[in-house]
């Protein structure tokens, strides 16, 4: 039996996607709105929070010029570095164990997250995902040069098609609107999780939503005789 895709490649968003970091980001925001004299987040307000890039929900969220969100993004990014990038953090049940079947497959992969991409690659390392991905595209450490979903999704794609892939046939798999209209810009359909940190809005417009890891693979992998 031959395991293959109805895609040419598969993009993945990581925060709320393959990798739980609630509880790291929550301390983090804890500390850095309370050293900027603003009230932390609860842990019901981290939807607000979890997806976006920090430096648009510094303004966003609690009212910060842009000015006063780069200094954020700094002070918060520090902690970051200081406390660990993969500290506090978990995989999905089932990702990365679908994420290597993939591989196997012989599918590429490719990150394209919000994230900082310098933390993006420390993740997927921690978790033995790196060498599953041909790619790890993600924010640069401003989140301001290379920010929106829609510049990052170009650039992954972009990296892969250096590497001969083909991105004909693309898919990303993410958690939050920001995906689906990053998708969007970019021609991608998006399969949208709901696992991470969303309102049950969000998944308009996504090519499908899905609830298990296990309704997931069946959109990503088929299986022929």
């Amino acid at each position: 039996m031959t395991t293959r895709s109805p895609w040419s490649c598969i993009l993945w968003d990581v925060d709320g996607t393959i990798v739980d970091a609630s509880d790291g980001i929550l301390s983090r925001l804890d500390r850095c709105l309370t050293h900027f004299g603003y009230p932390a987040p609860t842990r019901a307000e981290l939807v607000h929070w979890i997806g976006p890039p920090m430096y648009d929900s510094f303004q966003k969220n609690v009212g910060m010029t842009p000015e006063q969100a780069s200094e954020a993004v700094s002070y918060y990014r520090g902690l970051g570095k200081q406390d660990g990038y993969t500290a506090r953090t978990r995989l999905y049940p089932g990702v990365g164990e679908l994420i290597a079947e993939i591989s196997a497959a012989g599918i590429p992969q490719a990150t394209a997250s919000s994230k900082p991409e310098v933390q993006v690659v420390a993740l997927m390392e921690h978790y033995g995902l790196a060498e599953h991905m041909q790619a790890m595209a993600g924010a640069t450490p401003d989140e301001r040069t290379l920010a929106t979903k829609a510049d990052i999704v170009a650039e992954s794609l972009r990296r892969l098609r250096s590497m001969g892939v083909d991105t004909s046939r693309p898919i990303l798999v993410g958690d939050r609107h920001h995906d689906i209209d990053g998708g969007a810009a970019n021609g991608v359909p998006v399969i949208f999780v709901r696992w991470g940190f969303s309102w049950p809005h969000e998944s308009e417009g996504a090519q499908a939503a899905v609830d298990t890891i296990v309704e997931l693979r069946r959109l990503l992998l088929t299986e022929e005789v």
